[in-house]
C-alpha cells in the first residue's frame, strides 16, 4: 500500500521517480480503509531532503500511510520557503488545540547540540510536545538530537559533547536480536553518524526500564527502547541518502570548519570517490519494523489513543 502525501509536495515526485508508491488525497478517499497516521515534527533546516528520506521509508511498507508535517509553532526557519511552510505544514500549537491524535510520530534531530537543552529557543513548547505525546500518540520515534532531547526530558540522562565530531559510517551490534523492532537484522550493521555529542551507556543503564537495541564500539548507544513511554530513541542517521554525508562534508570544507573525511564511507576513505551505502536496508527494516508494530498494536478508534495500555 502507499502512502498519502500531497500531490504537490516536492517529496511526490521524488519518490514516483523512485519507485515508492504514493498517493493524493483523491485516491485514498476511495479507499475503505484506515489509513495509520504518522506526523513528522521536521526539525531540520533542509526540510524538503528530510521530508523526502522518512516519507520513503515509512511509505516502503503494505500498509496505508498518511503522513502530516508539524512545525514549532514561533520558530521561524531560514532555510525553506514561506509558501512551503504554510502550503505544508501546521504549527504544533494548532494540532494541540485540535486534541487530534496520532498512531505515530517522528521527530528529527536539529543542528543545536553545541546549545544546552534549555537554551533552545523552542524548548518549552518541545517539552510539551513530549509530554502531549504520552495523550495523543500511540509511539513516538525520536531522531539524533530529538532522540537525546526526549531521553533528556523523561528520564534526566544528558548528553556529553565530544573532543571531536563522530562522524562517518560505524558498525553496530544487535543487542536483542529478539526485540520486534530488529526482526530481520544482521548480527551487526552499518549506520550513518554525524554528531558532537553522545549519551553515555552507563547512564542509560541506570535509567529504570530502557533497554539498549543497537549499540556501537566506537560510537556508543544507538538505539534505545523506551515501553513505558511508547517510544524509540535513535542518535544516529539510518534516513540518510547515500550522499548526505557528502554533502555535509563539502558544507563544511566551503566555509572552512574544522572537519575530519567521514570515516568508513568513500571507498579507500577518498572524499573524491563516490560514497557507498551499505545502511539502506536495515533502515526500511527498522522504520518497516516500527510501522508494523504501529499497526499490530494502535486502537482502530484513534479516540482511544493515549487512554490506556495498547
Amino acid at each position: 500500500m502507499p502512502i498519502k502525501i500531497p500531490a504537490d509536495l516536492p517529496a511526490y515526485d521524488v519518490l514516483t521517480r523512485e519507485g515508492v508508491m504514493v498517493m493524493d488525497e483523491d485516491l485514498a478517499a476511495r479507499q475503505d480503509i484506515r489509513p495509520l497516521h504518522i506526523a513528522l515534527l521536521n526539525l531540520m533546516p533542509k526540510k524538503i531532503q528530510t521530508e523526502t528520506q522518512f516519507a520513503r521509508l515509512i511509505g516502503a511498507t503494505p500498509l496505508q500511510i498518511e503522513l502530516s508535517l508539524i512545525r514549532m509553532t514561533e520558530h521561524q526557519t531560514k532555510t525553506a520557503s514561506v509558501a512551503h511552510m504554510e502550503s505544508f505544514y501546521r504549527p504544533f500549537a494548532k494540532v494541540e488545540a485540535s486534541d487530534e491524535r496520532f498512531d505515530g510520530l517522528i521527530i528529527t534531530g536539529a543542528p543545536i547540540e553545541h546549545l544546552d537543552f534549555d537554551e533552545v529557543t523552542y524548548w518549552d513548547e518541545l517539552r510539551r510536545v513530549f509530554d502531549w505525546t504520552q495523550t495523543h500518540v500511540h509511539s513516538t520515534f525520536g531522531v539524533c538530537w530529538g532522540g537525546m532531547a526526549m531521553i533528556n526530558h523523561f528520564h534526566g540522562i544528558d548528553k556529553h559533547m565530544l573532543p571531536a565530531k563522530a562522524f562517518g559510517c560505524f558498525r553496530h551490534r544487535n543487542m536483542h536480536p529478539a526485540s520486534p523492532y530488529l526482526r530481520g537484522f544482521s548480527d551487526d550493521c552499518v549506520i550513518p553518524v554525524s554528531r558532537w555529542t553522545e549519551m553515555r551507556q552507563a547512564e542509560i543503564d541506570a535509567a529504570p526500564g530502557l533497554t539498549t537495541l543497537l549499540y556501537s564500539d566506537e560510537v556508543g548507544p544507538c538505539l534505545v527502547e523506551d515501553p513505558a513511554r511508547r517510544a524509540l530513541y535513535i542518535f544516529n542517521h539510518l534516513e540518510y541518502d547515500s550522499d548526505t554525508l557528502k554533502q555535509e562534508y563539502d558544507r563544511d570544507i566551503a566555509q572552512g570548519a574544522p572537519i575530519n573525511v567521514p570515516g568508513n564511507y568513500y571507498p579507500g576513505d577518498d572524499p573524491a570517490r563516490t560514497p557507498q551505502n551499505r545502511w539502506r536496508s536495515h533502515a526500511h527494516l527498522l522504520y518497516g519494523n516500527w510501522i508494523n508494530q504501529i499497526y499490530q498494536t494502535t486502537p482502530f478508534d484513534m479516540s482511544q489513543i493515549g487512554l490506556g495500555p495498547s
